[in-house]
């Protein structure tokens, strides 16, 4: 992977929970999330990592996280990569009884990060690791910002140090978007 010394700026295609593509400004990383079953009792996505965001997601590409919401987007289980389907708020855990919109959780490197909302200055969510780095942010277009031809406007910024997490973050953001 290319190192160019500045976070990747994941462009977020559609701004929409049901399924997206976040493509990086310099290519370097592309990430695919869709809806894999939607009914009364079930809502499942798969995330998808992409060397190429044209890429078709077909039987032959690994999903490299599945998402399982219950009835009405309750939390359900969530598998990354291999790994097994372990309960939503056994990995997205609640940082105190008052904070519902602060979670912590363990990442596929073995450390801790914190999702929180709106806890430092104008991002809508901001990931810090256990020293208080902040290692990712997500954005929400700007009232009033003119439309961008093919994003919405939206967008995921990685710290450069952190692709490998980039999977678990659009869980946790689903998870908590649908169910705060």
């Amino acid at each position: 992977m290319t190192t160019l010394g500045m976070p990747f700026l994941l462009a977020d295609k559609t701004g929409c929970l049901d399924g997206s593509d976040f493509s990086d400004l310099f290519g370097r990383l592309s990430l695919r999330i869709t809806r894999t079953q939607q009914n009364s009792q079930r809502n499942a996505y798969m995330v998808y990592k992409l060397n190429d965001p044209r890429t078709v997601v077909n039987h032959v590409n690994q999903p490299q996280a599945s998402l399982d919401f219950g009835p009405n987007h309750a939390l359900g289980t969530v598998s990354i990569g291999r790994g097994p389907h372990i309960q939503m708020s056994e990995y997205l855990k609640q940082t105190s009884l008052t904070n519902s919109l602060s979670r912590v959780f363990t990442a596929s490197d073995g450390q801790n990060y914190r999702w929180s909302f709106r806890s430092c200055g104008e991002d809508e969510w901001t990931c810090v690791n256990d020293r208080g780095y902040m290692i990712a942010s997500y954005n929400l277009k700007v009232a009033g910002e003119p439309a961008y031809e093919g994003s919405s406007g939206c967008s995921l910024t990685i710290q450069e140090p952190y692709p490998h997490l980039a999977v678990g973050y659009y869980h946790v953001l689903h998870g908590w978007q649908l169910t705060p």
